[in-house]
């Protein structure tokens, strides 16, 4: 069927737009950025709480009222149930918006959320902005009939198949629209059941939602805000009336949309992206448009959301790839559930500024493409950009889902990927083949070819779990498979490493015949995957899975990426698996980084928040790479040796080394310390090694002066389980051990331990302490604070009051010449119990001085006799005042004094017979020697 109007471009009040929308021409190119919004936080509660008001959950309450957060509330309290049978459905339910007082950082409010342990996850709110690029006005002059796409994709001649239907309604989740414009009026989706009269006739909670809702001013009034036009436009591409005799053609014919405002208008509103999808979903939308998004991160919130809209409420989510021109992930588009749609020339070509990857599903026109403008209600313009390829697969995902009304969401996916054209071969395309889909939409296939096949991995286990693989990692792979389409005969599964760096050891996968919707997983015969040998450092290694039945002649890709040898190690011989970063950061790198795998015990939750080396010589002159008090992280370190396992350890059954410096402080107005810092890890699988970490840190001078004082330490921000402000730090001065628990529930103990190198130090910090306190790290940790934690002895080691704490253990070194070297070395451990810990510690110790390097007793002057004894031994000291202590060959701590004179007397006479290992420490060094009992 053809249309019976004529289509052309009305350029009244064109001259005016570029003014009108108030940037120019070229700016509109640049990729956008997502930022955080400012005092709100979005938690979700673990799914043990599904029952639990959170008034109940007394370390979530007090976490807020620290927060001074307002009153909880629901963040969808509209949302529907998951369906009991639905595998893969989110409970909506459980997810809540914490909104705090805007000067309090939100990544602080999110990891004071996620100590409380009665969380999923806490995240920021992110800004995305929209996705607008304009191109050459003139450029229409040169297009017969103004819509070039309409014949590029097809639609014309799919028309002749199926129109759409009023029924089939696609969210515009946008800048909001022009209610009154010629060809948008007639396809506003209106909610009937709730006339604008003042009240709630449908009581879904949102007062005379008649014509949609503006969820960033949070009112009925989803026109759009001033001076921005994107809603309208990307509106006009995939529901503009057809066949009316005005302007132009939408892709959906006669599918409605319903617009939905997400910028807001006022200053006190914000942006409502994800609470419009929801709203979308549960009011019944088959099609969601979002034409907008940002690289970065991912988001579980956000993922959560878009799970609901297409699992629970089987909706298609379809999104703009982004013009970044990269190969980079691009949010919302790279989720899981979504159609990601990238941007082609007239010619069917790769646009330059497009975004590629592997999650692209497919390619649509983006440029030139003319559409509803709205300054009146009778103007277009032609524009560009990712924002207008995708509604141009919504208005054909409005055709699939009439022609075939019994397809579920994923099955509208798959037709259109699966129906598209093949330009691969294209000149401006052979360069990106597997990174702008599967080709260029085509709506007359899609929504005539009933016998398409399609089959699609839904989900992936990985043993061992892990988010990185280092070198020489073999892993275990399990996929599930779930056919789409028609009927599969014999499908097989073959994965494929893009990688040299991933061997595929066991890649094949005789999955047989599936049924339309059937389901199988190769659980009792998983993929095999080796990563190399000399993997280079942060390699994201590309899978590809290929679907294939030669008895229907089907194959299909899928693509999957993994990193691999991260810059970060992870020692977990024992009970405590704790992460090293190549820059002396512990945990992650850095606070809120996914880098990393954390630390935990016996396999355990998450327990800690940010750990790292502190290096100083004066309230100014700091270096590390933990937080800072400007919202970020420092970062005076850098790598030059990475962080790497040892493959044949030689003291320990684990081993970990890396080599990292800051810069000289004539480089940086004296703000660095100038040091080159040798970074040592070892841990033991057995009892009584197995619940602590060694750390040791070789540090050499590089500057021309002595640095003096010297001091190192620890900072660790712990998150044990429970009830976060409820912790308290103890200092065993005799075992020089720093320990943190929560004496109510003393589940578990963790702490440092100073083992060797000048005099320990110790402090606790109260993260919940008033600004007027010394330390104030809900604003930061300022250098100056760093430093006073690092050089104030052991005056501040303990906090007896309940509270969420922190602690840094560190040493103060002597005076170290230039060129010379200085060793302190700490153990990281954790346990159970108090003794567990204490056990722990002592072995610690007396291993460190077994096993590991330590300065030869013969050249020290320390002089033990006799040797064996059975009594008394006697002992002259190079050096006094000493401490002296006797420890087990477990390493359980006997005996300590403190010697003044020269020369002492050890009584063993209470000792059983056999080896006893004595430990003598002076101010500047220590020595250890065995002695045996006869």
């Amino acid at each position: 069927m053809r249309l019976s109007g004529t289509l052309f471009w009305r350029q009244a009040g064109f001259a005016l737009c570029l003014l009108v929308l108030g940037l120019p021409l070229a700016s509109w190119g640049q990729a956008p950025q997502k930022t955080v919004q400012a005092g709100r936080v979005v938690i979700k509660l673990a799914p043990a709480y599904v029952a639990t008001a959170p008034s109940a959950l007394p370390a979530l309450q007090a976490a807020l009222r620290h927060l001074a957060a307002e009153p909880l509330q629901r963040k969808f309290p509209h949302s529907t149930p998951p369906p009991t049978d639905l595998p893969g459905a989110v409970d909506l339910a459980l997810v809540y918006e914490v909104r705090i007082p805007v000067n309090i950082p939100v990544e602080e409010a999110c990891r004071q959320l996620q100590k409380t342990g009665v969380v999923e996850y806490a995240e920021p709110l992110y800004y995305y902005p929209p996705l607008l690029q304009t191109s050459d006005p003139l450029a229409d002059s040169t297009r017969a009939g103004g819509q070039y796409h309409l014949k590029n994709i097809r639609a014309y001649r799919a028309w002749d198949v199926t129109q759409g239907d009023t029924a089939i309604t696609i969210a515009i989740v946008d800048g909001g629209t022009r209610l009154t414009h010629e060809d948008l009026a007639s396809q506003v989706q209106r909610n009937r059941r709730d006339l604008p009269d003042g009240l709630d006739n449908d009581q879904d909670g949102y007062v005379d939602n008649y014509t949609g809702w503006d969820f960033a001013d949070n009112d009925n009034d989803p026109v759009r805000e001033a001076n921005s036009v994107h809603g309208i436009l990307v509106a006009g591409c995939a529901a503009a009336a057809t066949n009316n005799a005005k302007g132009i053609a939408g892709v959906g014919y006669r599918c409605r949309f319903l617009p939905l405002k997400i910028y807001s208008s006022t200053r006190t509103g914000s942006f409502g992206g994800y609470e419009a999808i929801v709203y979308a979903a549960d009011h019944g939308c088959q099609i969601i448009n979002l034409s907008w998004g940002a690289p970065g991160g991912f988001s579980r919130f956000e993922q959560d959301v878009i799970k609901y809209a297409a699992i629970n409420h089987d909706a298609v989510i379809i999104a703009a790839a982004g013009n970044t021109g990269a190969d980079l992930d691009f949010y919302p588009a790279s989720y899981e559930h979504v159609v990601s749609v990238a941007t082609l020339t007239p010619s069917d070509e790769r646009s330059t500024n497009a975004t590629f990857s592997r999650r692209v599903d497919l390619s649509a026109p983006g440029t030139q493409i003319l559409t509803t403008f709205g300054n009146t209600d009778t103007d277009y313009i032609a524009v560009g950009g990712s924002s207008f390829a995708a509604p141009l697969v919504a208005g054909a995902a409005g055709l699939v889902r009439t022609r075939f009304p019994r397809y579920n969401a994923a099955q509208v996916a798959a037709q259109l990927r699966r129906t598209t054209d093949n330009i691969d071969a294209l000149p401006g395309n052979a360069a990106y083949a597997g990174r702008i889909g599967s080709g260029r939409l085509n709506a007359l296939r899609a929504v005539t070819e009933a016998n398409q096949h399609s089959a699609r991995i839904i989900g992936r286990t990985y043993s061992p779990a892990r988010r990185s693989y280092a070198p020489g990692d073999t892993l275990r792979l399990t996929v599930q498979v779930q056919n789409l389409l028609q009927p599969l005969s014999n499908l097989a599964v073959t994965v494929t490493s893009l990688s040299p760096y991933v061997l595929v050891r066991q890649g094949s996968f005789a999955v047989g015949p599936l049924v339309t919707l059937e389901q199988r997983a190769n659980s009792t015969a998983p993929f095999r995957l080796t990563v190399a040998a000399g993997t280079p450092l942060n390699t994201k290694a590309v899978l590809r899975y290929r679907l294939q039945d030669a008895a229907t002649g089907y194959q299909e890709d899928q693509y999957e990426t993994v990193l691999l040898n991260p810059d970060y190690v992870v020692l977990n011989a024992g009970n405590l698996a704790l992460t090293l970063t190549s820059r002396g950061n512990i945990g992650y790198d850095g606070l809120g980084s996914d880098a990393g795998e954390g630390v935990s015990y016996r396999q355990g939750p998450p327990l800690l928040a940010e750990g790292g080396l502190l290096i100083a010589t004066s309230a100014t002159r700091v270096s590390d790479n933990v937080r800072n008090e400007r919202r970020g992280a420092d970062t005076d370190f850098w790598t030059l040796t990475r962080a790497q396992l040892r493959a044949q350890p030689l003291r320990a059954d684990q081993e970990a080394n890396s080599l990292f410096q800051d810069s000289l402080p004539s480089l940086t107005r004296g703000r660095t310390v100038g040091v080159r810092v040798r970074q040592h890890a070892y841990a033991w699988a057995a009892a009584p090694h197995h619940n602590y970490v060694i750390l040791e840190y070789r540090l050499t001078n590089l500057t021309a002066d002595t640095l003096k004082p010297l001091h190192v330490g620890l900072f660790m921000d712990w998150d044990l389980p429970g009830e976060a402000s409820r912790n308290v730090v103890a200092w065993d001065g005799a075992r020089r051990l720093q320990y943190l628990f929560d004496p109510a529930a003393p589940r578990l103990y963790t702490g440092v331990q100073h083992l060797a190198g000048g005099q320990p130090s110790a402090y606790a910090i109260n993260n919940q302490a008033p600004a007027s306190s010394p330390v104030y790290l809900a604003n930061g940790f300022s250098s100056a604070e760093k430093f006073m934690t690092l050089s104030s002895g052991t005056q501040q080691a303990q906090l007896t009051t309940e509270t969420d704490a922190s602690q840094v253990t560190g040493a103060v070194l002597p005076p170290l010449a230039p060129a010379d070297s200085a060793l302190v070395a700490f153990a990281v451990l954790a346990a159970p119990t108090l003794t567990q810990l204490e056990t722990a510690a002592a072995a610690a110790a007396t291993r460190y001085q077994q096993v590991l390097p330590v300065r030869p007793v013969r050249s020290a002057g320390l002089m033990v006799y006799p040797n064996p004894t059975n009594r008394f031994a006697q002992l002259i000291l190079p050096q006094v005042p000493a401490t002296v202590e006797v420890f087990s060959v477990v390493g359980q701590l006997l005996s300590s004094q403190l010697v003044t004179a020269p020369q002492a007397q050890l009584d063993l006479r209470a000792c059983p017979a056999g080896l006893y290992i004595v430990r003598v420490q002076t101010q500047n060094q220590h020595y250890s020697v065995r002695v045996e009992k006869q």
